[in-house]
């Protein structure tokens, strides 16, 4: 009989974006609107199937079950932490005992006993899940079974490790599903489909981390497109550059090695500065900024950020500098006023337009 692996692959991240505006009027008050999170994008992973074909619907007949009559013996063999992996294993297990017959067509039991001695499947949870089939990048991997001649007990299914306990059971109930003789194109397809969204386990959000980048080596961008003087905006921005990366007068949170080079690429940018005629932010606001980056976990708040985009709205080219640094800081894990530098402090109108970098 010929032996075929599937696979579900690809972890998939939700990214946010949180948008904050600083209002800007007669005294361009630094006074701003509360953070907004929203979703931006999201996406499926896409797992190669390995001489795939199947039905759209429900089992069309009753088949013979290729593991007998007798319990399926499941072992667990996984990493020696606080998780309990063989309640999961139990959950998606129950699932199919509940739901092979409509599906697989026929009746299916389980016992999991993570020790076994001599099971019939051992589910093995791994940091990297081994090449399946035609796939290097997969979540989890087991064998389709549709003929007992193909069994060579015990056979294994992998699952990789650092994963939700709601995603876990998912790719336990689709390599499960595959040793059903079930394919990416049987239902039931929230189970079985070759595409999900999966997350990890609980992280914690950027605003809790002492640093929120993967690093301090920053890339920019400036489009001056919409600038009242592009030469004095672009010289305005350096000096917020300078100033962070010459320690901002040694506040706490600014890395020693934070360094900026510019780059003429915005995908390639971590910081974007722009003008425009109107906020992203606000109605009204002088100044905005936005922070994007990953949500692996799921709970709707940025982990790490991987881009900051400052929006200027006519603004006085003398206060581009500051404005520019007060997201700066924020960006840089700051959120609190009183956590900033000193010139993004309680800064009057005046002050804003100063050289307050010196």
């Amino acid at each position: 009989m010929r032996r075929v692996v599937l696979s579900l692959s690809l972890v998939c991240l939700v990214v946010l974006s949180g948008c904050l505006g600083v209002a800007f009027g007669p005294t361009d008050s630094p006074a701003g609107s509360e953070p907004v999170t929203a979703a931006s994008g999201s996406g499926g992973g896409t797992a190669d199937v390995d001489g795939s074909t199947g039905s759209t619907g429900d089992a069309s007949r009753p088949r013979t079950n290729p593991w007998g009559s007798d319990p399926v013996v499941v072992a667990v063999d996984g990493p020696a932490t606080d998780r309990d992996y063989a309640a999961l294993v139990a959950d998606a297990t129950a699932y199919w005992e509940a739901n092979a017959p409509q599906y697989a067509g026929y009746n299916i039991s389980y016992r999991v006993d993570a020790d076994a001695d001599s099971p019939d499947i051992v589910v093995r949870f791994v940091e990297d899940v081994p090449a399946c089939g035609d796939t290097n990048d997969a979540v989890g991997c087991a064998p389709l079974v549709t003929d007992s001649r193909q069994l060579d007990r015990p056979e294994a299914v992998y699952i990789q490790t650092g994963l939700s306990a709601e995603s876990t059971t998912l790719i336990l109930e689709h390599e499960f599903g595959h040793t059903l003789g079930l394919r990416h194109d049987d239902a039931p397809a929230d189970v079985m489909a070759a595409e999900s969204v999966l997350y990890t386990q609980p992280q914690p959000d950027a605003k809790d981390r002492a640093f929120p980048w993967k690093d301090a080596e920053f890339t920019v961008y400036i489009d001056d497109t919409n600038a009242s003087d592009p030469a004095d905006a672009r010289d305005q921005v350096g000096h917020a550059l300078d100033y962070f990366a010459s320690g901002a007068d040694g506040t706490e949170g600014v890395p020693s090695n934070l360094s900026f080079t510019f780059v003429d690429d915005p995908d390639e940018a971590d910081v974007v500065v722009q003008f425009s005629e109107t906020s992203p932010c606000d109605d009204g606001a002088g100044s905005c900024g936005q922070m994007l980056g990953p949500d692996p976990d799921g709970d709707g708040a940025i982990e790490t950020y991987t881009k900051l985009r400052v929006t200027l709205v006519d603004l006085d080219t003398s206060a581009v500098g500051w404005h520019v640094g007060n997201w700066l800081a924020y960006g840089l894990g700051m959120e609190a006023v009183d956590e900033r530098p000193r010139p993004f402090q309680d800064a009057s109108y005046s002050e804003r337009r100063s050289d307050w970098w010196e």
